[in-house]
């Protein structure tokens, strides 16, 4: 038997006797306050203390970890424990719970304080662990759980770290170090030092990139110095390859992938030319691969051709690297000691390892999304610890990865947690987690509440949801655990709700049915009533359109009736007019005749006239005598004025009784005057129709204007025309 004390540490109870456990790590543990401990499955202990959280040893006393608030524990004070059937560990702290994930493939290193900065990149190197950061070069042993030390003289941006024969050295802002004994000695003073390779297999010299360009390092009595510049290109080089002796490729992310041919002594570079196989794109990425150049870019990874000489789409990778995902970064690692490839998508972190039995790439995807990582895109690094470890650079320090934690994947479930009710605005209540449950109309607002148990901090659960009935499709995944159904029409519907951790789903889909019944103004009585007073309105809006449309027969026929006497009068009138007119005509006839008789009246008095005057003025009178008494008979002849007043009173039959009528007391020689006025005859026209002078006749109009009583200023034929 095992007894743990509170500061006394561990003893055993064997034949009645008590003897202690002396550990590895006893004396820090008897240095701790011990409130409580667990014997986990596997065989080691959780020892939860009073002040620095929980201390996690190995069955045979070695101290395995210590997690405490600094770690990410809610409180340092642990007052119980248990462990799960996944082997979570659940401390009830004096602040709340947390759980610790043993089994989880993923060990985080939290910078809380800010001390190492971004993670740009991480090497192994003589037992102790460098990480190059934003804020300088960090190191520490690698076994140790002491807090990193600072490399003195290394403030600022570190670029890169690479070991190469056996020296280490750091690519930094301000140039090239070489760290020796946690010592930094600067021997190039270039600035920003993206990247260090080797040059044309030679162990003395290195090729580096920089901000400005190519730089040549070479080795003298074991010492490092910059040999010379790389003449004739100027642009900052930080991914580079060179795929033979003198041809060189450097890849920007906002002027594209050049290709350089250079001198034998790499002094000069003769030509570049920009590759117009690919295209530039931001976090892009070049690098050297199983012997063939890797170019990555958003639409995809690409090999360079030698005899083509052109980047051509690797459709299998780019198929693999973004299958189910989205770009995130082009930047790619490779891990030369297990010979790996690693890239970095929106929600995985993904590695290539060559084939067994051919050179198809093998592809596993570890689910870890851009957001729990986070890290820089474009400038991920991943550093090969010790076997199946890995170092990943994180913006808040580092996470270690295990892949030998990563194969398993285990199956879980999903549960619907909570359905609740509720009238639209209204407070909402539980239901029933039964099938078939039915619901009033009103109460046709529903919301579902569901989970998984999961409690891996870096397994993010997604949701996606149907409802059968209204809709059939799939929901997008989604990280909400609740969905919420407003205004559910009448009828049957069926819930059903899946769930996906990394891309493993849910070995089950949890549902629920349900019906939401019909408004009382549509249950079956009020249906019954409804066709009722359906059919009545139809039987009522049948006779009213039958009386309505009998009325407009009606109408129209009275409409069609008054139609044909409006024509009739109408034919009437034309009938009229064209009577009008040829009376018109026929007056018109007549007032010409009329005329022409006054002419002739008129022109027949002024020959007889002039035959007298011309009679008269013979002396001998005696025989002339009889003839001018007959002349005098035919000019003062009445009868010429009947004929005269029977063709005026053709023309105008009423103009002389309507004289005769406004005027009493005009004489018949006076209306005589009047029609020959009406016909517009001058003076001069009217004196020998009246067998006067032309003096008389102007007598007779102004008697004739005194009698009608007209004023000075009105004129006698223009009163006359108008009556």
């Amino acid at each position: 038997m095992l007894l743990q004390t509170q500061e006394k540490g561990f003893y055993f109870f064997e034949d009645e006797k008590l003897s202690k456990w002396d550990f590895p790590s006893n004396d820090e543990i008897m240095s701790m306050s011990v409130y409580s401990s667990l014997h986990l499955a596997d065989g080691s202990f959780i020892l939860g203390t009073i002040s620095n959280g929980i201390y996690h040893i190995d069955s045979k006393g070695n101290l395995l970890n210590n997690i405490n608030q600094k770690s990410g524990l809610n409180n340092n004070t642990v007052l119980s424990m248990f462990e799960d059937r996944s082997r979570n560990v659940w401390l009830g702290l004096d602040n709340g719970i947390s759980v610790v994930n043993f089994n989880s493939p993923f060990s985080i290193y939290s910078d809380i304080y800010g001390k190492l900065g971004t993670v740009y990149a991480s090497v192994i190197y003589k037992d102790n662990l460098y990480l190059g950061t934003n804020q300088g070069l960090f190191y520490k042993s690698i076994n140790s759980r002491d807090d990193f030390k600072f490399v003195k003289g290394t403030n600022g941006q570190v670029w890169c770290l690479k070991v190469i024969d056996n020296t280490l050295f750091c690519g930094h802002n301000i140039g090239t170090f070489i760290i020796d004994d946690n010592n930094a000695n600067l021997i190039a003073d270039k600035m920003g030092t993206w990247d260090i390779k080797y040059l044309n297999k030679n162990k003395n010299l290195l090729l580096q990139g920089n901000y400005d360009g190519l730089f040549v390092l070479e080795k003298i009595n074991n010492t490092w110095k910059i040999r010379n510049k790389v003449e004739g290109f100027d642009i900052s080089s930080r991914h580079f390859e060179l795929i033979d002796n003198n041809q060189l490729f450097v890849s920007h992310e906002y002027k594209g992938v050049y290709k350089l041919k250079i001198n034998n002594d790499f002094t000069k570079v003769l030509r570049y030319s920009t590759e117009t196989s690919v295209k530039k794109g931001l976090k892009s990425s070049l690098i050297k691969y199983n012997g063939d150049l890797i170019y990555t870019i958003d639409e995809g990874i690409f090999r360079y051709h030698d005899k083509k000489e052109k980047f051509i789409k690797d459709t299998l990778m780019s198929a693999n690297f973004l299958a189910d995902d989205t770009y995130f970064s082009g930047n790619l690692v490779v891990d030369s000691k297990t010979n790996t490839l690693w890239g970095f998508t929106n929600k995985n972190i993904v590695y290539f390892t060559p084939g067994k039995l051919n050179n198809i790439p093998k592809v596993i995807k570890i689910y870890l999304p851009a957001s729990l990582r986070r890290d820089i895109a474009g400038f991920e690094s991943m550093t090969n610890l010790t076997g199946r470890q890995y170092l990943f650079g994180t913006s808040r320090g580092y996470i270690i990865l295990n892949l030998d934690k990563t194969n398993h994947e285990k199956s879980f479930k999903i549960g619907i947690n909570s359905i609740n009710k509720s009238i639209l605005s209204a407070q909402s209540t539980p239901v029933s987690l039964e099938n078939n449950n039915t619901f009033e109309y009103r109460n046709n607002n529903l919301a579902f509440t569901f989970s998984v148990p999961e409690f891996d901090k870096y397994s993010e659960v997604n949701y996606q949801y149907q409802l059968k009935g209204m809709y059939d499709e799939w929901s997008e995944w989604s990280t909400s655990s609740e969905v919420f159904f407003k205004n559910l029409p009448a009828g049957n519907y069926t819930f059903n709700v899946k769930a996906k951790i990394a891309n493993v789903l849910s070995s089950n889909i949890a549902s629920y049915s349900f019906r939401i019944d019909r408004p009382w103004m549509l249950s079956t009585p009020m249906l019954v009533i409804y066709f009722i007073l359906f059919s009545a309105l139809l039987f009522l809006i049948h006779n009213l359109y039958k009386n309505y449309y009998a009325k407009q027969k009606q109408k129209l026929m009275e409409r069609k009736q008054r139609d044909f006497a409006l024509s009739q009068l109408e034919n009437e009138k034309v009938i009229m007019r064209l009577k009008n007119e040829k009376l018109q005509s026929e007056i018109y006839s007549k007032t010409r005749e009329l005329s022409v008789s006054t002419m002739n009246i008129i022109n027949k008095n002024e020959l007889l006239r002039t035959i007298k005057d011309e009679l008269t003025s013979v002396k001998d009178e005696t025989n002339i005598k009889p003839v001018i008494k007959i002349i005098n008979k035919n000019i003062a002849n009445t009868s010429d004025w009947e004929l005269f007043q029977e063709a005026f009173n053709n023309a105008d039959s009423d103009f002389l009784k309507k004289v005769k009528l406004l005027h009493t007391s005009l004489s018949p020689n006076d209306l005589r005057l009047c029609a020959y006025l009406r016909l517009n005859l001058s003076s001069k026209e009217i004196a020998p129709l009246l067998n006067i002078s032309v003096r008389s006749v102007e007598i007779k109009r102004y008697r004739l204007r005194k009698k009608m009583d007209l004023p000075h200023e009105d004129s006698l034929v223009e009163y006359i025309l108008k009556i």
